[in-house]
């Protein structure tokens, strides 16, 4: 017997409706928290009890909703955003699905309390009979989230204890706080006070809230930049290798403020980090992507946390290069050099040696055979002993301590080895402690690195051609994209719908599964547009190549060879890690050491 197709009743729509986008109270309270801040509200008051399932209150002080518009909001696909196709294709408010609402209303007891600025005073009403009747109310909007899935308790039963559920709402606050900056927020639970943020506006504020929000330990170990190109613009805080997580739980990232998990993105920062992370850690970071609403579309999903751009690989590119960059560009930090004064005399001997010409254009018998390739001349490392005599000494010379201090490098100058492992150096700060293996790998690497890119890939041709088959579009992007696999070493022909011959591949991966390469890159070029396959094998031979070319433990090294290894991490790029994502150097300054000493206590 056949079915009789029906309408559903308009409850029943909005509860499955709600299925999508009230998953438990942190969703309740982050589409709230958007028609707020679409609002324009600038302090965001969210109350909670018993983990927002017993109750939810979100108060603010937006241009509020007419008499008028509370019916409407309580309907399914009404919305303030948007009128036209036109309007859904440059989408810039957080919200406009018009779903939010009707959904919650449908699986809790929802009121709403508002009071526009265009009237005299506010309106209620109830989401379950739609009442309408007078209140008192400031400028703003409130509305109250009571019993959520009381009427569905098939859901009710999937929510996790209080405890877990109130961590989801307030981790869902603050990705919030970090989102808008302009809006001041106050969490409450069970009535006790969980965190309050006002509204800021300047640089060194934002760094007060992120503080606040993720620790000072991030904003220590974090990067700010900013940066704008080809009609992007991205920036924010990115952390130091050495900051790295054994989760993904500090990764923000924002596109037009609306936080987004999107696979292209995620895969550009992993790029971006693949030289310097260690195995198995993660990331972290606070980043802004801003771009023409035009060219993103955030109508993929009714929770809104994927997008879509419409010029995918060029974003891919931007965040990829962006961040490659910034992180390229660590180094230690550098003293600024200031003119000795004239009792100085050994300081101005060595001055008038090193300062006006490249290290690197010296050389001297002493250092001419040393095998980490680095030719420095003796007399600038004459400062390291100067500046490490008695206190008496330095005296009689009438050379005070900041001026020693601003001729010492970042890393200061080597004072001893230990143990054939460590180089220990003395700087401005304190004791600076160097391996010298890992270090000595990444100068190596990036050398090697270097000097490919200027050679460029040299193809090796195969003896015997491999055919391989792959899927239709994997064969038309192969075939589209001859001349991006030719620029990476490869040579690759098709020869039917679903086949392909490879008949060349870069020399350096010779001795690599063809077959296999060439299937990965083929899949991230049909993924994301672009890959680097090519040169992360690359650079994986390059790696093994400079491990073993690297100076190994117990292998004892001069005061020259020391002071060379440290003035050359100066100078290279991403040299806080080796290859293999361990930091290479750690700095003790005078106050850490003289607490394991308890000096002064």
């Amino acid at each position: 017997m056949s079915q009789r197709i029906h309408e559903l009743p308009s409850q029943l729509i909005n509860q499955i409706a709600a299925g999508e986008v009230v998953e438990r109270p942190a969703s309740v309270i982050k589409e709230l928290v958007e028609n707020s801040l679409d609002a324009r509200a600038t302090q965001i008051e969210v109350d909670v009890a018993q983990g927002g399932v017993k109750k939810i209150r979100i108060t603010d002080n937006g241009f509020g909703m007419r008499r008028d518009d509370l019916p409407l909001a309580l309907s399914r696909h009404a919305t303030s955003k948007l009128s036209s196709l036109e309007d859904l294709e440059k989408i810039s408010s957080m919200g406009f699905r018009g779903e939010a609402l009707p959904s919650i209303a449908s699986v809790s007891r929802l009121t709403i309390k508002s009071h526009s600025q265009d009237t005299d005073h506010a309106w209620e009403i109830n989401g379950s009979d739609g009442e309408l009747k007078p209140a008192v109310h400031p400028v703003g909007t409130s509305i109250v989230v009571e019993d959520l899935f009381f009427n569905t308790p098939a859901r009710r039963k999937f929510l996790k204890k209080e405890k877990t559920e109130f961590s989801h709402i307030e981790q869902q606050i603050k990705r919030l706080a970090l989102a808008t900056f302009d809006a001041g927020f106050h969490l409450t639970h069970n009535g006790r006070d969980v965190f309050r943020v006002k509204a800021v506006n300047s640089n060194e504020q934002r760094v007060l809230r992120i503080k606040s929000l993720l620790g000072q330990n991030f904003v220590d170990n974090s990067l700010f930049f900013e940066h704008e190109a080809a009609g992007l613009r991205m920036w924010g805080w990115v952390a130091l290798p050495t900051f790295s997580r054994s989760q993904a739980d500090m990764q923000h990232f924002y596109v037009n403020r609306r936080m987004v998990r999107d696979r292209l993105v995620a895969h550009a920062i992993r790029q971006a980090y693949a030289d310097v992370l260690y195995h198995g850690r993660h990331p972290a970071y606070v980043l802004y992507l801003e771009l023409d609403p035009v060219l993103v579309d955030v109508n993929v999903h009714p929770t809104k946390h994927e997008v879509r751009f419409r010029e995918g690989r060029l974003v891919h590119d931007f965040i990829f290069r962006t961040l490659h960059q910034v992180l390229a560009e660590v180094k230690p930090e550098r003293e600024t050099v200031a003119e000795p004064p004239a009792s100085a005399s050994w300081l101005s001997e060595t001055l008038k040696e090193t300062g006006t010409r490249k290290p690197d254009s010296f050389t001297s018998p002493a250092q001419n055979n040393l095998s980490l390739g680095v030719a420095q001349p003796v007399a600038r490392y004459d400062a390291s002993y100067k500046a490490q005599m008695p206190v008496a000494e330095q005296q009689s010379l009438n050379q005070k301590d900041e001026d020693i201090e601003q001729l010492i490098p970042p890393l200061g100058f080597a004072i001893a080895q230990l143990h054939g492992i460590y180089i220990l150096a003395q700087n401005a700060h304190g004791l600076v402690i160097v391996d010298m293996h890992a270090a000595h790998e990444r100068i190596t690497y990036e050398r090697l690195k270097s000097a490919l890119e200027g050679e460029g890939l040299k193809s090796q041709p195969l003896l015997l051609p491999v055919t391989m088959n792959i899927s239709q579009r994997e064969a038309e992007v192969c075939e589209d994209q001859a001349d991006v696999l030719s620029n990476l070493g490869l040579e690759v022909d098709r020869l039917g719908e679903q086949s392909v011959v490879i008949r060349s591949i870069p020399v350096l991966l010779q001795r690599d599964n063809a077959q296999q390469l060439v299937q990965d890159l083929l899949a991230d070029l049909v993924m994301y547009g672009n890959s680097r396959r090519i040169e992360e094998s690359m650079n994986e031979v390059l790696a093994t190549m400079a491990c073993h070319g690297s100076v190994r433990a117990n292998r004892l090294l001069r005061i020259e060879e020391m002071n060379a290894l440290l003035r050359d991490i100066e100078s290279t790029e991403r040299s806080g890690q080796c290859n293999h994502g361990r930091p290479t150097w750690t700095q003790l300054d005078m106050s850490e050491l003289d607490k394991l000493f308890m000096r002064g206590q």
